[in-house]
């Protein structure tokens, strides 16, 4: 039987944090006994991987593929509580911890290539055993810093885009015309975007509906089994929209549009030194015309941007790397119903 009943750390509930601001929280330990010489700890850590197959020589015969793979490290802290006397007696231990996120940070990202994630764990060692851990995932929003202070002086995006198209069963050709305007193209995530499109219809044919889309693509930089660099580039949809036009022949229809942005989102990416993986945006719609297999496509490049916060003036003194942290004995009030729930989670 275990000395450790539970686990648990205490964080703010579904908090997204920004790159440059900190984190506070505690670790809750439960004992069933006495525990001499523990070891506790809270790390935060950040981490990116991707992998990917590819084709090793398209050129063979034979098939043959090999592995691109990269890794990261974006943050690893550590810290460590002191405890009194070198025991903990039975009953319920509370530590208070504190860290920073350095500014520059990526943000949380998952695709089926790669990811980007943010965790805290606390454990309780003894005897260089792991006697119970938690792990806590994190959401973490990357801001811009410096570089996108001009990009929201950028004008006003329209584009345009023309589809032509030719009808044999009735001997006749026409043109659809989209236009996507956006008085903006800078955002952050949880924006809005609000867009203007008018859709030229000089067909014979109705248009009945137009879909949008923002798309995120992301550059994938990897390393194969020989050690050459390679990379891959990957799109898929961050939020859609479809819109019913049913735009009569030689007719012209606007449509207006909001599509809202998720959050975290990763931001757009304005350099690639020591980046495994980086980021842009299109703003893309779609109507395929009528009695074809083409499709008209118009594309609008968004920025996604988060101004860096200001750096705080004084750091916790309890937040260094592998730090022996004064930790709080039982003498704080913890719930011991909130407890309970954990009971059968975390203990070994």
């Amino acid at each position: 039987m275990s000395t450790v009943i539970s686990i648990k750390l205490l964080l703010p509930k579904d908090e997204v944090y920004l790159a440059g601001s900190s984190i506070a929280g505690q670790l809750v330990l439960k004992l069933r006994s006495t525990l001499v010489d523990p070891v506790v700890k809270v790390e935060l850590v950040g981490r990116g991987y991707l992998e990917w197959k590819e084709e090793d020589n398209p050129q063979l015969d034979y098939s043959r593929s090999t592995m691109c793979r990269n890794q990261a490290v974006f943050i690893s802290k550590a810290q460590n509580f002191h405890i009194n006397d070198g025991w903990l007696d039975s009953g319920v231990h509370t530590f208070d911890f504190y860290f920073s996120f350095p500014p520059g940070l990526p943000s949380t990202f998952t695709s089926k290539i790669g990811f980007i994630s943010y965790f805290i764990q606390g454990t309780c060692s003894g005897r260089e055993i792991v006697l119970a851990k938690e792990k806590r995932n994190l959401l973490l929003q990357g801001t811009f810093g410096n570089c996108g202070a001009d990009m929201n002086n950028m004008d006003p995006l329209v584009v345009e885009t023309r589809k032509d198209a030719v009808y044999l069963c009735c001997f006749s050709r026409g043109s659809v015309i989209l236009r996507i305007y956006l008085e903006k193209n800078t955002f952050s995530p949880g924006d809005p975007i609000v867009f203007v499109t008018d859709i030229s219809n000089r067909t014979c044919k109705y248009i009945r509906k137009v879909v949008f889309a923002v798309h995120c693509i992301v550059l994938y930089k990897g390393v194969n089994n020989r050690g050459e660099q390679r990379s891959l580039e990957d799109r898929s949809e961050v939020t859609r929209l479809e819109s019913q036009t049913n735009t009569g022949p030689f007719q012209v229809m606007r449509v207006t549009g909001t599509l809202v942005l998720p959050k975290p989102l990763p931001i757009t990416s304005t350099r690639m030194e020591n980046e495994i993986m980086s980021f842009r945006y299109e703003l893309v719609g779609t109507s395929k015309l009528p009695c074809t297999k083409s499709a008209l496509v118009g594309r609008v490049p968004v920025i996604v941007a988060v101004p860096e916060i200001e750096e705080q003036s004084m750091e916790n003194p309890c937040e260094n790397e592998e730090d022996n942290s004064e930790g709080n004995d039982s003498d704080k009030d913890v719930s011991e119903k909130d407890l309970e729930a954990s009971d059968s989670e975390s203990s070994e």
